[in-house]
């Protein structure tokens, strides 16, 4: 049998009651990803994990690090493994909202979100092998391990301040968020550079800056899934 597929009022309402429930779908999931990207962080941050500070040997980090594995795991499950996928789904939405007017910007930001992803993912799988320290590990390599994870984190930091530039430029972003991108920009940028030069002093930054990036991926995804509604 073969089905005609004329255009036609009748198949225009049909095609519109088709794709209905499948763009539903996707502002759900674009919301979750968004809110579910800060709870993670929230969850990952109430564990109660060591953390040494950025001038400390390789042994000092064993010493702080051993015993701890399980806490740590989950740590970085909570916030860098599950956070990537997080970045990437909103990155690449914003891009998606922006490819038809600032295609450059679009392209911009969604390189910057996967990269900020990638780095992320390298993050927790450095950081399940940091979890499995004891007090036999070698401390040249603990450090090396505990130092890259550090620097990682500042390139994933001016990654994510592209992201949040090229966003705004990219897409018409609503007052509220357009702010909070640049306010997350600047504040990002200058902990990641902390964090790449491991400026123990100036790790405070990151504090504000984790609060405004965990409000803007939260609020970008559910205002894209409202604007795809």
């Amino acid at each position: 049998m073969t089905i005609n597929y004329a255009s036609g009022p009748g198949s225009a309402a049909a095609g519109t009651t088709a794709a209905s429930p499948r763009r539903g779908r996707l502002v759900t999931v674009t919301g979750a990803v968004g809110v579910g990207y800060a709870l993670c962080w929230v969850a990952g941050l109430a564990v109660p994990a060591p953390s040494p500070p950025f001038g400390a040997s390789g042994r000092q980090i064993i010493t702080a690090l051993s015993g701890h594995g399980a806490a740590l795991a989950v740590q970085f499950a909570l916030t860098e493994g599950l956070p990537a996928a997080g970045i990437a789904v909103v990155a690449v939405g914003l891009a998606r909202a922006g490819a038809t007017t600032r295609t450059a910007a679009a392209r911009m930001a969604m390189v910057a979100g996967l990269a900020a992803a990638l780095i992320s993912l390298t993050q927790f799988c450095l950081g399940m092998v940091l979890a499995q320290t004891t007090a036999a590990s070698a401390p040249g390599t603990v450090h090396l391990l505990y130092e890259t994870v550090n620097r990682l984190d500042g390139g994933k930091m001016l990654a994510l301040a592209v992201l949040a530039g090229a966003a705004a430029a990219a897409v018409a972003l609503p007052r509220w968020l357009r702010y909070l991108g640049a306010a997350l920009g600047v504040t990002i940028a200058a902990s990641g550079v902390v964090y790449l030069l491991l400026l123990q002093g100036l790790a405070v930054l990151a504090g504000p800056a984790l609060v405004l990036l965990l409000a803007f991926i939260a609020g970008a995804g559910i205002w894209l899934g409202g604007r795809d509604r």
